[in-house]
């Protein structure tokens, strides 16, 4: 296996725009967290080419994938949660170059897993869970029972990445044997929901009154990084504005639904405006905290 991170070390020191090259090797028959290959190859570019974003190679018997990736498109994988493979990748990857300290230094951030980066992930896991709670609450009164069941049981593993995060711990691919020592209540819902003799709909119902406690009761906190952003701006903000703002724009999260949610929980006000098109029919809402809190 040296011999081929050799390889391809020497092919990709050549490219130009390389910023850092790391190696995961993939101790078992099949690993998922490297798709199954014998070793994945993350290349990180200054430049982004559509056509090298993930490559296959053939080595001396081995299969091997490569990931291109600009650090843009990293810290939004880092800091979301559409790519859990990431987060083991980093960590636990060899590092074969590393131009100015970039990739020791990410490693360095998500061992000490600082608060910053704590609220990012903790703001995009609490709006999948928002979400995946109401779709499962919907399925539910419409009397599709599966469907319920299915987004309520993914709802259930949000709030454990939630309870995580929470305890300054990065969620694994493997989180219900992870959370079993952390938190003993939403391990328990998911035998609840799993292996309870109750009928599914039932169970379903049962999680969905824990999981709407948790929407009341954790909303607030779970919200911090979009409260104290409209905090510190002395004018409402946009959902663009918000979208567009340095500590969101990389986090795929559904802003729509959150702002909606802590209007309607009172955590933070609408104020309508003119639009720049000064349309007054159709006047632009925006964000602000509550009047009292400024």
């Amino acid at each position: 296996m040296e011999a081929i991170k050799t390889h391809f070390f020497d092919i990709f020191h050549k490219r130009a725009g390389l910023v850092g090259l790391m190696a995961i090797d993939n101790p078992y028959p099949y690993n998922p967290l490297i798709d199954g290959l014998d070793l994945l190859l993350l290349a990180v570019m200054d430049k982004e080419d559509p056509d090298r974003c993930v490559e296959h190679a053939g080595y001396r018997g081995k299969r091997v994938q490569i990931r291109s990736v600009v650090p843009s498109v990293l810290e939004q994988w880092i800091a979301g949660n559409e790519n859990r493979n990431i987060i083991p990748w980093l960590v636990r990857g060899e590092i074969l170059f590393d131009r100015e300290q970039y990739l020791a230094q990410i490693r360095q951030r998500l061992l000490a897993f600082p608060e910053g980066l704590r609220k990012q992930k903790m703001l995009a896991e609490f709006a999948a869970f928002l979400r995946t709670y109401l779709h499962a609450k919907q399925d539910l009164q419409d009397g599709n029972i599966l469907d319920a069941h299915s987004h309520i049981l993914t709802s259930l593993h949000h709030w454990a990445h939630i309870v995580l995060i929470e305890e300054g711990v990065h969620p694994e691919l493997t989180v219900w044997a992870q959370i079993k020592g952390f938190n003993t209540g939403v391990y328990k819902l998911y035998e609840e929901l799993t292996v309870s003799p109750e009928t599914l709909e039932q169970r379903v119902q049962l999680v969905l009154l824990a999981c709407e406690f948790q929407v009341m009761s954790r909303m607030k906190f779970c919200c911090r990084l979009l409260l104290e952003l409209m905090e510190s701006s002395e004018e409402p903000l946009s959902v663009m504005e918000l979208y567009n703002h340095p500590e969101l724009h990389h986090l795929r999260v559904d802003l729509s639904l959150l702002l909606q949610k802590l209007v309607v929980r009172g955590f933070i006000r609408e104020v309508a405006v003119i639009p720049d098109t000064g349309d007054t029919e159709a006047l632009e809402l925006k964000y602000a905290p509550l009047a009292n809190d400024t």
